[in-house]
């Protein structure tokens, strides 16, 4: 009997699939398995991962050698040197002796690790959870910021000599503060924090800073107190209680809630905890300082941050242009009277600052600190304003006496000058065009020019508000025109260079630009004021573009203009307010100070004008004079070309005789500055 064959032998599990022809010989390695690749793969990423880890712990180490982190942190200090390199003041820290965990109260930390790092306990170092959350917030917040970094990763910036926001100083960074939490213990960390970090007013340390503000030791800090110094290391100097006591409360309230949502303390307990009260025990300092340095010192300080050793930020001053502007207010015939000057570029660059005429014998800054009545340099805005709303510097305004409603100002000497262009009233600085103009507009837009090129100071919503009586300092005024010499708005004083921000920053903070036709006319008008109107004494041979400013009885007497590409605010007044001597005005001595500092400041050299032609009271290359006869209101206008006479009926135009022939002879009627702040 014939046994059938099986239709197929039994399959080989080792047997190599079919080959096609011409594939060549079958390799002698067994294909691995899924198990074995996944295996190699993990050992590839593992090799390469350790190899990325040698590479930036050997980089770290040339860059930043961990074993300074573990170093004690030397004192800090603070030299100030302007962009070409010259020193201009070095600044000293107050400190005290470090703290020691185990002697303070548990709410100090508590408060510390609430508001900066609540897992400061838990993370290595680095807590992806509060990066995370801040990219967030920052991604999607109105403009307000938040940072990722933990106690250790600030702690670690201190090794740095710079502060600067580039990813390799972060990368930095978090690898020492991994390396410090392997070799330091939490409380060791939290000590050498607390003792060098930066509290505002140049203290350093929990201790200086417990003295200074609370005159106790840090062992015996409250809970509002405790708090108030935690709210403090978001901005030192900004929030410091000595000078900004409100906002220090508001950020220590703060620091209370989150120590209730981090479990360290009861709402009960929070609600029932009166605020934080002042004993501020002052150290002398005896540091260089100059106006500037004063002015800049605390955004130095906070760009360094708690940092070892001095520090040498490089700021926006120019050492030639400085010394240009203090011998400018030092040749100056002031008198009893003080000076301030300020100078930047059109991008707020601040190049130099005069904020009194000898600061060993008063450090108060008249350019930045005090608070003045601007007069008619204040009519920017009025005329852009005015802009804003359709109007051209050739349309038409009525330089008469105001005769209706309770505001009543008049132009200085009371002079007018009938019916004259914008143009004319801006040169002349007629005080009732200037209120006409702001009836027209309304006062509302002419707050919104203000705010918009920079003016936080509060302005007054009436009528006189046109004429400059709402109190500003110095330095927003040089914003505001800095505004119009870089065509885009608005412009911030500052004393350090930019630091580099990132694309939602640049976002959140970009300029908006005037439109051309705006930029236009109010340069022509600041080009007619500073060149043939009331501030002439100021005219370089380069393009000039400014406005006087005189306020009531002369107590405050301002120039501020532009030239070669430089934005320069003049002041001249008394502390106490008192009228200056003679009438004096923003026409006067401030122009001939901004002129002699400015020909050298561009480079252009300029001799001193004769005193006589600097006069702003007498007659400019265009003039209108108003003169009441028997047969009504006669108005008179001379320029280069001629003179026009209007009788009511119609202008008649006299042109000026060619050279050879003499002209008419015309008795000249003195034009005045017309700007009082008052009626």
């Amino acid at each position: 009997m014939t046994q059938d064959m099986p239709d197929s032998a039994p399959l080989d599990p080792f047997a190599q699939p079919p080959r096609e022809f011409g594939a060549g010989p079958p390799s002698a390695f067994a294909l691995p398995t899924p198990w074995r690749r996944r295996l190699q793969i993990t050992g590839w990423v593992m090799a390469a991962g350790l190899a990325v880890l040698m590479l930036l712990v050997a980089w770290l180490a040339v860059t930043a050698p961990l074993s300074r982190s573990l170093k004690p942190i030397a004192p800090p200090s603070i030299s100030l040197t302007s962009a070409d390199g010259h020193l201009i003041a070095r600044r000293g820290a107050v400190i005290d002796r470090p703290v020691t965990m185990a002697e303070l109260p548990a709410h100090v930390p508590q408060a510390f690790m609430a508001i900066e790092d609540r897992r400061f306990m838990t993370h290595w170092g680095v807590d992806p959870r509060g990066i995370a959350r801040a990219m967030w917030h920052n991604l999607w917040s109105d403009g307000s910021s938040q940072g990722g970094s933990t106690i250790t990763q600030q702690l670690a910036k201190g090794v740095f000599l710079s502060s600067d926001r580039t990813f390799g100083r972060k990368a930095r960074e978090a690898l020492i503060a991994l390396w410090l939490e392997a070799w330091l213990t939490k409380d060791q960390i939290m000590e050498r924090y607390l003792s060098n970090v930066y509290f505002g007013d140049n203290v350093y340390g929990l201790r200086a800073a417990a003295l200074h503000y609370f005159n106790r030791a840090p062992e015996r800090l409250t809970i509002p107190q405790a708090a108030m110094l935690a709210g403090l290391l978001k901005a030192p100097s900004r929030l410091a209680p000595t000078s900004n006591l409100k906002g220090a409360r508001a950020r220590a309230a703060l620091v209370t809630q989150a120590m209730v949502d981090a479990g360290y303390l009861a709402k009960a307990e929070r609600n029932a905890l009166p605020p934080a009260r002042l004993n501020v025990h002052d150290t002398p300092d005896a540091t260089t300082g100059t106006y500037f340095a004063d002015w800049v010192l605390a955004d130095a300080r906070d760009r360094a941050g708690a940092v070892y050793g001095e520090q040498k930020i490089e700021t926006t001053l120019d050492w030639r242009i400085q010394r240009l502007a203090e011998a400018a207010i030092r040749r100056a015939p002031l008198g009893g009277a003080q000076a301030a000057l300020v100078a930047m570029k059109p991008d707020g660059s601040v190049v130099a600052m005069v904020g009194g005429k000898n600061y060993a014998k008063s450090s108060f800054n008249r350019a930045v600190q005090a608070k003045r009545q601007p007069g008619s340099t204040f009519k920017l805005f009025v005329y852009l304003a005015a802009f804003r709303a359709g109007m051209t510097p050739d349309d038409m305004i009525d330089d008469t006496p105001i005769t209706t409603g309770a505001y009543r100002p008049a132009n200085h000497s009371g002079k007018y000058r009938g019916r004259i262009t914008l143009r004319q009233a801006f040169a002349a600085s007629s005080n009732v065009a200037a209120v006409r103009l702001t009836q027209k507009v309304g006062i509302d837009n002419v707050i919104k020019v203000a705010r918009d090129l920079g003016v936080t100071a509060p302005l007054t919503e009436d009528l006189s508000l046109a004429l400059g009586t709402s109190e500003i300092p110095l330095v927003e005024l040089a914003e505001a025109y800095a505004a119009v010499a870089a065509g885009a708005y608005p412009v911030l004083a500052h004393g350090l260079p930019p630091e580099e921000q990132g694309w939602f920053e640049k976002l959140m903070q970009r300029q908006r630009q005037f439109s051309q036709d705006q930029l236009d006319m109010i340069r022509d008008l600041l080009s007619s004021a500073a060149n043939r109107g009331t501030g002439s004494a100021a005219a370089l041979r380069t393009s000039t573009f400014g406005k006087t400013g005189t306020t009531q009885d002369s107590r405050d007497a301002i120039f501020v203009g532009y030239a070669g590409g430089l934005v320069t605010a003049v002041w001249i007044g008394n502390d106490d307010n008192a009228p200056l001597p003679g009438g004096a005005a923003g026409g006067g001595v401030p122009a001939r100070i901004w002129r002699n500092f400015m020909s050298g400041a561009i480079n252009e050299p300029v001799e001193d004008a004769p005193e006589e032609t600097q006069d702003a009271d007498l007659v400019n290359a265009i003039a209108n004079v108003t003169v009441e006869t028997g047969i009504g209101n006669v108005g008179v206008g001379l320029d280069e070309g001629g003179m026009t006479v209007d009788i009511g009926g119609g202008p008649i135009r006299l042109p000026i005789a060619p050279s050879g022939t003499p002209p008419p002879r015309i008795v000249p009627t003195q034009l005045d500055e017309g700007e009082d702040s008052g009626p």
